[in-house]
């Protein structure tokens, strides 16, 4: 007998453009779907959806439901829920008024015992949790009940605003125009958000060029060059446009700034640091991750209190954009803020999710609230609408993996 050595062909360093799509068919589909959406609400607005002063709210309107997906894409990855966000986010921002409008303390000291507060709430979630095995949906069901008695208890079932000038800015507040502004065309723009935006795509396209010189020089695959330019303009040309509209009215927001930090650090500690590739494989299959070395209730316990403090994060958002706290504060986030995340790609199962997703997801929810409601749709027939968009996201998510 001979035993025959087959050598593998080597890569082409090329995907085609099927194999492409079909590999990122939900990637792609939720892209596709985010801008169909508003173009759709673009045209039955009569144009009001993309005006600068609509996109500005649009913004405001829907961090404070990124910044609580962020956290809640940890959750699910993990294989947990977390009800009680919204409740959460509501006595933090109870809290934060007490402290700021009957008390007069600083902001900055009030908005960092807030952020501890809420790690405070994470960690007793994430203790019960994690330790003594209790399961997730038991516990923060509890805690949406507690925290939202808690936010009534606080304000004594009553209003309390208006926060201090220097705690709206952080919702309400602009980045300062460093550099203009300039005319053109006989509209004034804010020319450092012009310049933030060139800024971006320039490191996005050179960041974007690099890694797939690499990928391509080590004998990975890579998307078609025509493909790739194609995606890459497309991308450029809408950051560039939403920027001159942000530009056109009064820039950037305080927050946006803040949401695309947190951004950041989310995509980079899910793709780059070890807690993120444990928190993947603690989602994918417990007994393995704690086989295998891992301390999974530790991971568990951390999980819950990055949601904590994010969630007080946007309790603090909310408040300033309100610039009042209110019981209700808070009320039915939690729906929103795990529709985002399903719709974004997460599964219910644990182990699958990416921070884009979440992101785009919440950016759905949120022109979808937004452009019903300027069209006068009532607030139940919104809820039907969502609850379909949802029930048809995960039912995409399971076909594909069944088709897989």
């Amino acid at each position: 007998m001979t035993t025959e050595t087959v050598t593998p062909a080597p890569s082409s360093g090329k995907l085609s453009v099927r194999s492409l799509l079909q590999s990122n068919l939900r990637d792609f589909g939720l892209v596709i779907a985010l801008l169909v959406i508003m173009v759709f609400f673009q045209i039955t607005t009569n144009g009001v959806l993309f005006k600068p002063v609509n996109l500005t709210n649009l913004i405001l309107q829907n961090s404070y439901i990124i910044i609580m997906a962020l956290g809640m894409l940890l959750v699910i990855i993990a294989g947990h829920i977390d009800l009680s966000v919204g409740s959460v986010s509501g006595f933090i921002g109870a809290v934060a008024a007490i402290l700021m409008v009957t008390y007069k303390l600083p902001a900055i000291p009030v908005g960092l015992l807030c952020l501890i507060i809420g790690a405070v709430v994470g960690a007793a979630q994430g203790y019960w949790i994690a330790y003594l095995k209790i399961p997730s949906f038991i516990v923060t069901l509890a805690g949406m009940l507690v925290f939202k008695g808690l936010s009534l208890a606080v304000l004594g079932g009553a209003s309390v605003g208006p926060f201090p000038t220097e705690f709206q800015l952080l919702s309400a507040g602009f980045i300062p125009d460093l550099i203009g502004p300039w005319n053109i065309g006989g509209t004034p723009l804010h020319a450092t958000t012009l310049v933030i935006g060139v800024v971006i795509v320039a490191a996005m396209l050179i960041t974007g060029f690099r890694t797939r010189t690499r990928r391509i020089s080590n004998g990975y695959d890579a998307e078609p060059t025509a493909l790739y330019i194609v995606k890459n303009a497309i991308i450029a040309l809408l950051i560039l446009f939403f920027t001159y509209l942000l530009a056109s009215y009064k820039g950037l927001p305080n927050v946006l700034i803040v949401m695309s930090i947190l951004i950041t650090l989310f995509v980079f500690i899910t793709k780059r640091t070890t807690l993120g590739r444990r928190i993947y494989a603690l989602g994918g299959n417990s007994k393995a991750a704690q086989l295998s070395g891992i301390k999974t209730e530790r991971l568990t316990f951390i999980v819950f209190i990055i949601m904590g403090v994010l969630a007080a994060v946007a309790g603090l958002i909310f408040a300033a954009r309100l610039n009042t706290a209110t019981p209700k504060a808070g009320q039915g986030f939690e729906l929103d803020v795990i529709a985002a995340v399903f719709i974004g790609g997460a599964s219910a199962m644990g182990g699958v999710g990416q921070v884009a997703g979440a992101v785009i997801g919440a950016f759905i929810i949120g022109v979808m609230n937004n452009g019903m409601s300027i069209m006068g749709v009532n607030i139940d027939w919104q809820q039907v609408i969502k609850g379909l968009v949802l029930l048809g996201a995960v039912v995409f998510d399971v076909y594909n993996k069944k088709k897989a």
